[in-house]
């Protein structure tokens, strides 16, 4: 069985490599990987695959920045030849980005069944370009791997029962995985001078927000006023839409500590160790939760709307007191349920899929 695997973001290789371990034990299995280069990351690097012991891709289209439209298509384009070339008997996708959009649309117009890891989320906001990716590709595919039960809820409310599995989340495997490893080799507590629990974590790089000057401004307004230091790593959309915006001053002599990007090892210690995260990304949600960190979510709405429910997740939006009124209101809830699984989700995935391809091949 070959299954083409596409990914396309940092987030999606971390996910892509337990999910790649896991089909590697299977001899009935060969795995091409394909990386479209949708977003580039400076931290993807050598090291980065060697950390992760992930193999690196097969195929690398440096796709790069683009409108949604334009980036799309040339996606689409090379994918399909890559397609035609290897002629793969699944192809296998992950989360809701361009890259998994255009893998779905390319392998359903060859006839070739997808299967989409992260399936079932909803956001309910389609003015979202993740949101029109990742219902798409949901009715595209002929696997659903869910993280959760909501998830599973979600597809069987647009008519969507066939092929759906709830399988847990693969990103807590990576974090129980990677987690010891990277609070081992990780300095970046000790580099910071921070102190556990001392501090807050923020991440802002949505276009909802980077690109809104009033949004970004009572955003930057609220790190300000914080309590609490701040640290943040600073994205480069975000980057440069402080310089576009002449916002430099809000993060300089104030309790915002800017840093540059982190590695994933050290996003993952300064993650399990602050003492709340405010953020407008859906994966560090759902990791802040699987580590046990209060989350406030810097958006109208969220994908991860169990966590929301279990009281970990506090949607505050980006008006600047709403942020510091949710931020010092946050008490840890005594409750953690198991809401993405057992850890066990690239095993059960991988075995689901190579039962499909032996009973395929006996009839």
């Amino acid at each position: 069985m070959k299954i083409l695997t596409v990914v396309g973001a940092r987030p999606q290789f971390i996910k892509a490599s337990m999910l790649s371990k896991a089909l590697k034990s299977l001899p009935e299995v060969e795995e091409v990987i394909v990386h479209t280069g949708q977003h580039y990351d400076a931290n993807m690097s050598a090291i980065f695959f060697k950390q992760l012991n992930i193999p690196e891709p097969d195929y690398n289209l440096g796709v790069g920045s683009a409108s949604h439209g334009a980036q799309t298509a040339r996606m689409l384009t090379e994918l399909e030849t890559i397609m035609l070339s290897e002629n793969p008997d699944i192809v296998l996708v992950y989360g809701d980005t361009n890259s998994t959009l255009a893998a779905a649309l390319g392998a359903s117009k060859l006839h070739i069944p997808v299967a989409h890891v992260e399936a079932g989320l909803r956001s309910f906001n389609k003015q979202m370009p993740e949101e029109i990716n990742r219902i798409i590709t949901d009715h595209l595919s002929n696997w659903l791997f869910c993280p959760s039960l909501e998830a599973v809820t979600n597809l069987k409310q647009e008519g969507i029962k066939k092929g759906v599995y709830q399988t847990g989340d693969i990103m807590y495997d990576s974090i129980l995985h990677f987690r010891p490893y990277a609070l081992q080799e990780s300095s970046i507590i000790k580099h910071l001078n921070l102190s556990d629990k001392k501090y807050i974590l923020a991440t802002v790089h949505r276009a909802e927000n980077t690109d809104d000057p009033k949004r970004f401004h009572s955003i930057l307004k609220a790190l300000q006023q914080l309590e609490m230091k701040v640290v943040l790593p600073l994205h480069p959309r975000t980057k440069s839409k402080i310089n576009q915006f002449s916002y430099t001053d809000m993060i300089i002599d104030s309790s915002i500590q800017v840093i540059e990007p982190l590695n994933y090892f050290d996003m993952l210690t300064i993650l399990s160790q602050a003492n709340a995260v405010l953020t407008d990304s859906g994966g560090i949600q759902k990791e802040a939760y699987m580590l046990r960190v209060p989350c406030i979510t810097l958006r109208e709405e969220s994908e991860w709307t169990d966590t929301v429910h279990s009281g970990w997740n506090h949607i505050a939006g980006s008006d600047t007191k709403q942020i510091l009124d949710t931020v010092n209101a946050i008490k840890v809830p005594k409750e953690h349920p198991p809401l993405f699984g057992d850890g066990k989700t690239s095993q059960k995935i991988a075995e689901i899929l190579i039962a499909h391809f032996k009973k395929s091949n006996t009839i």
